[in-house]
């Protein structure tokens, strides 16, 4: 059987496998895993067959050689090439991890991976990963990285199906467990995962000590009273009265409520800026992908020669893993680079997906395009020659496939200008259009010619699914845009939809329905808001001079809630949020900043108190649902009289100018609640925080919530927003619905 972390996960993506030599194979309609065993050609064992430790499968087990490279290998056949889950058993009764790296076909695909001890040699444990294969006759090697060689291996197996499962692929993440400070003790924090159950139990261990008297069901968390700051910690998993194998040992966060993640910056004008997260290697951890800006980038409507901008990716103790170089070609500005990070061809690792230029030059040094080529006009501005999207790998920045740019410049004077202010307005996203993978998003322009191209990422190629042009859709959906998009269902037929300010766009890429006004804005939010009434909403914010300031819309139908209308014949409100963070209030709240915006309102339009201290991101921090305000470097929890502080990130700072939002925030470690990422102030470091505060609510990790984890993706487009769930979390909530996904 597969472990927990994969057991959900019956891969392939459409490739059958046989294992060779032993006549079995895994036809399309079947989900049984393939099993070879390690002591039976055509596996080779640079080792012994041995047979004295007691619960191995078939005849024996190959107890390699303790050496460096003294490696355990299967054969296997594939009817087509994609991606496999394996699941490799063994037993590691040592004290210490036994790496190895996994190659496939000689090429390492997974490095230094982690045989963690399993207790003793009569304990078998299954490790998993995702693997590439091609089509045909392909070797899997086990290669240790160290004199203490591998555990021993008792099997290896495959799980097939031609199928993905029901539901939405997603990360097959670790348990996120953090040791954050708190008091004279550590809050012990990890995930719930949506393919567990809400009955699952947790036992909690410090070192080799057993910390909880019964496994714990009501959180997934635990506040270790009086212990150490250096305290190391692991959980287990209880199911069904069995404890299940302990977790990768806690992240300790070492600044008290913050971990510090050391970065490299290009040079002494660059500042850290939008980060976003995914699992690059495959371990079931996140690693933190950087833009870096530099301090003459400009808005469009601005002109001036940029520099170049980066993208960088790290492992959280600060192993840069590469850096892309977007080059001259693509200038610096908050509207031009919206990176996307996700598992597209659902291998079990993260890729980015950006547009690119002539010279720009990947983590391994590839050059896209023309590497001599220089686009800039004399004001900065680049409307002329190639664009490029480009996936690159999230592990080795590798260029995997670069295609024409879509939804393409054109005609530059077709977007409501000719100098490529409003035509190099970009945005980006990612959203389930099948209703199980993931695709990229990519939108350009926004106050007038409004254009969308929707990309899958498989088998290593770019193909374009669809294209919306509000040219040839119609008048209807020209000037609908704003500064941001979200992803969501809005109709609950299990495929997202593309809200694009004003108008929504169906999953096959045709318009669904737009609003009767120039509903540009800056600020965009969508969630079921109002768990009252059936349905998602959208609050969204509109810059035109009179009418609505800001609207309450029903998302499936767009059809207007409640509007707050332009007071001052000038132009509309620069601010707008909505979330729960009145816990007198039942549902959330709705406010801004600026005309028609003047307190904070219910879904009805009611007054419902005063206006919050800020209107920019939001952060589940203390114990209750109720979610509290983020802007700049803290957070704060609404009262009726005034806001009260709860965190202030000394030493760190905002990002994005006056938009004073973090580089990322999300559920990215521990239970349910939300961690902040903001640059050191030295632009050494990004700066974790997390909360110190215990609660007694459970919730799976958000980011196995599909609207959720895209909104994480999409969070870096243009002027940031707060991700919202699928769900009403908040003050009075009812107990969320499992998860429909599986895991990859």
């Amino acid at each position: 059987m597969l472990s927990t972390r994969r057991r959900a996960a019956l891969l392939a993506g459409g490739v059958a496998l046989s294992i060779a030599g032993s006549g079995v194979v895994s036809s399309p309609a079947s989900a049984a895993p393939t099993r070879y065993e390690a002591e039976t050609a055509p596996a080779t064992c640079a080792g012994a067959i041995e047979s004295n430790h007691t619960g191995y499968s078939g005849s024996g087990f190959c107890n390699a050689d303790n050496a460096v490279g003294a490696s355990a290998q299967f054969t296997v056949t594939a009817s087509a090439a994609g991606s496999v889950t394996i699941g490799v058993r063994y037993a590691n009764g040592g004290t210490a991890n036994r790496p190895a790296d996994v190659l496939v076909n000689g090429a390492a695909v997974h490095s230094a991976t982690a045989f963690d001890p399993s207790g003793a040699w009569t304990t078998w444990v299954t490790k998993t990963l995702t693997v590439p294969v091609v089509a045909g006759t392909n070797t899997i090697r086990l290669s240790p990285t160290t004199a203490a060689g591998l555990p021993n291996v008792d099997y290896l197996e495959t799980d097939v199906t031609d199928t993905p499962p029901a539901g939405k692929q997603m990360e097959d993440l670790d348990r996120g467990l953090v040791s954050v400070r708190s008091g004279t003790g550590n809050l012990v924090s990890w995930r719930l995962l949506g393919t567990e159950s809400t009955s699952t139990g947790f036992n909690v261990y410090r070192g080799t000590t057993k910390l909880t008297a019964s496994p714990i069901t009501n959180s997934t968390n635990y506040l270790d009273s009086g212990a150490s700051g250096d305290a190391s910690y692991t959980v287990r998993a209880v199911e069904n009265g069995v404890e299940k194998e302990p977790s990768t040992p806690s992240l300790r966060f070492t600044g008290g409520n913050y971990l510090d993640v050391p970065i490299s910056r290009p040079g002494s004008t660059y500042t850290a800026g939008d980060a976003s997260v995914g699992d690059a290697d495959g371990d079931g951890q996140y690693e933190i992908f950087l833009k870096w800006d530099p301090s003459d980038q400009k808005d469009n409507s601005q002109s001036g020669v940029t520099s170049n901008v980066y993208i960088d990716a790290y492992k959280l103790n600060g192993q840069r893993l590469w850096r892309v170089n977007l080059g001259r070609n693509i200038r610096a500005g908050a509207h031009y680079t919206q990176f996307q990070v996700y598992d597209y061809d659902g291998d079990g690792r993260a890729e980015m997906a950006v547009r690119t230029g002539d010279g720009t030059v990947s983590g391994t040094g590839q050059v896209i395009g023309n590497a001599n080529a220089d686009h800039r006009n004399s004001g900065g501005h680049i409307i002329t020659g190639p664009e490029y999207l480009t996936v690159f790998n999230g592990l080795t920045g590798a260029a995997m496939s670069t295609v024409p740019f879509e939804p393409a410049r054109g005609n530059i004077c077709d977007w409501g200008d000719c100098n490529g202010n409003r035509g190099d307005r970009f945005l980006a996203g990612t959203a389930y259009l099948d209703g199980q993978r993931p695709s990229i998003i990519m939108g350009r322009g926004y106050y007038a010619k409004s254009t969308i191209a929707a990309w899958d990422f498989r088998d290593g190629q770019l193909t374009r699914r669809w294209k919306f042009d509000s040219g040839s859709a119609g008048n209807q959906w020209t000037g609908r845009g704003t500064h941001s998009l979200s992803i969501a269902d809005v109709d609950g037929n299990g495929t997202d939809e593309i809200i694009y300010g004003g108008m929504t766009i169906n999953s096959n890429g045709t318009g669904r329905y737009t609003t009767n006004f120039y509903a540009h804005g800056d600020a965009l939010h969508v969630g079921d808001f109002l768990p009252s009434r059936p349905g998602k909403e959208i609050w969204q914010i509109h810059e035109q001079s009179s009418g609505a300031a800001a609207t309450l819309r029903d998302a499936n139908s767009g059809a207007t809630i409640m509007q707050k209308n332009n007071t001052c014949s000038c132009e509309g409100p620069a601010r707008g949020v909505a979330g729960d963070v009145h816990a007198g209030n039942p549902g959330a709240e709705f406010w801004g900043r600026g005309t028609g915006l003047t307190s904070l309102f219910n879904g009805s339009g009611g007054n419902v108190g005063r206006n919050p201290g800020s209107a920019n991101f939001l952060a589940w921090w203390d114990a209750d649902p109720v979610r509290e305000l983020l802007d700049g470097n803290h957070v704060d929890k609404y009262g009726t009289s005034a806001d009260t502080r709860l965190l202030t990130g000394t030493g760190a700072h905002s990002v994005n100018g006056t938009k004073s939002t973090p580089s990322l925030s999300g559920d990215l470690f521990g239970d349910w609640r939300e961690e902040v990422i903001l640059p050191r102030d030295d632009n050494a470091a990004l700066r974790i925080y997390a909360t110190s505060t215990q609660t007694d609510r459970r919730i799976h990790t958000l980011m196995h919530d599909a609207q959720y984890r895209v909104a994480i993706a999409w969070q870096n487009t243009a002027y940031n927003q707060p991700p919202h769930p699928s769900f009403f979390l908040g003050g009075g909530m009812s107990t969320p619905p499992q998860p429909n996904i599986y895991v990859r």
